[in-house]
């Protein structure tokens, strides 16, 4: 099997010893003569997976039994709807940190149930960076702050949780989810797409803090819509298979030695990147230095026409997916968890080269 070198922002590379496995799982699961995606979801195998998968997400992130994990459908930009419909009333209100386009389209939805104050915006800037938190401008009684830790189109990153004086964090945590220790009793909700890091497309995770989901307001919002329906039972058909190969990513996470790990893992690979960048003017990171995201990095050359050739020698040499999103152009490389060293590295020596030939 010749696998290019993969760079996609999601859905992103998966680990080959996941894929492997998957295509068994896919063809027959344990000698029961069918296809995990043939079995019932009241079944128990799986709901051995279902409970072997939300074990395994408890011992990396270190959570206490004052937490629930929800495997849902909808992407993050469901949560984007959902968090704000059970925790934000009309009279009340919520901030959220204005990093880039998720947090907008996160702004956007809440604005729809309550009052929004933004205590920091990048927008003017082009979301070329995070707040430090003295920037943070909280308002005076929020019922949560909202953030997106990782900005996968502008490509910076949140170093550490920001700082809120006790208040919860809701974090949309889809591109950097399981890149890195957290401190998750700062959290009321974590919220993350598997396709960056943790699987593939078509489940979501949610974790939510117990004390926080009391809090929830379940009047007029419809039960599917409840985070309080799916915490006790499985409610409607769960995406079996991604579940399942979600289930592989996090055992894989584990052989591989955790969350510590995977967080010197990525520095270093990041590391090997910007310190290409950084040689000189040919390359131009695309955001503040102390902002840059160890798993998207965005970066621009002399001119479009570069960029474009850029990319189309880049797939010669099998490196994929690096064009940067639409709505800014450019380049972006995306580093996850399951992108090998190799990779990178393939990349830095390629970018060399164009810059010898190019510059």
């Amino acid at each position: 099997m010749n696998r290019v070198h993969n760079f996609s922002a999601g859905p992103a590379i998966l680990p080959v010893e996941v894929l492997k496995k998957a295509t068994e799982g896919l063809l027959e699961y344990k000698n029961k003569g069918r296809s995990i995606a043939e079995m019932s979801h009241r079944s128990p195998e799986y709901e051995a997976i279902d409970q072997q998968a939300k074990s395994r997400l408890t011992e990396l992130l270190g959570l206490g039994d004052d937490f629930k994990i929800m495997f849902l459908q909808g992407g993050a930009s469901s949560q984007f709807m959902m968090a704000p419909y059970n925790f934000l009333r009309e009279d009340q209100t919520a901030d959220y940190i204005d990093t880039g386009r998720w947090s907008n389209k996160a702004i956007k939805e809440a604005k729809l149930f309550g009052n929004v104050h933004r205590p920091y915006s990048s927008s003017d800037s082009g979301y070329d960076r995070v707040p430090e938190n003295h920037e943070l401008d909280l308002s005076d009684d929020p019922v949560y702050v909202h953030f997106t830790s990782n900005n996968t189109v502008a490509g910076t990153q949140f170093p550490s949780e920001p700082e809120t004086d006790g208040v919860p964090l809701v974090c949309d945590a889809s591109s950097d989810f399981l890149s890195r220790p957290i401190d998750a009793s700062r959290y009321g909700i974590i919220y993350a797409g598997a396709q960056k890091n943790v699987g593939p497309a078509g489940v979501t995770i949610v974790i939510i803090r117990k004390d926080f989901l009391n809090r929830a307001n379940t009047e007029n919002v419809p039960t599917i819509l409840q985070y309080q329906t799916h915490t006790e039972k499985i409610f409607n058909t769960p995406p079996a298979f991604n579940v399942y190969m979600v289930n592989l990513v996090l055992g894989w996470i584990q052989d591989k030695g955790g969350l510590a790990h995977f967080k010197q893992y990525n520095e270093e690979k990041a590391g090997l990147l910007y310190d290409e960048i950084d040689k000189d003017d040919f390359y131009r990171g695309a955001v503040e230095k102390d902002s840059r995201s160890i798993m998207n990095a965005t970066f621009r050359l002399p001119s479009e026409e570069l960029e474009q050739q850029f990319l189309e020698e880049a797939e010669e040499h099998d490196l994929y997916t690096l064009k940067g999103h639409r709505s800014v152009g450019g380049i972006r490389a995306s580093m996850y968890n399951a992108c090998p060293r190799e990779s990178v590295e393939t990349l830095v020596n390629f970018m060399d080269d164009f810059r010898a030939q190019n510059g």
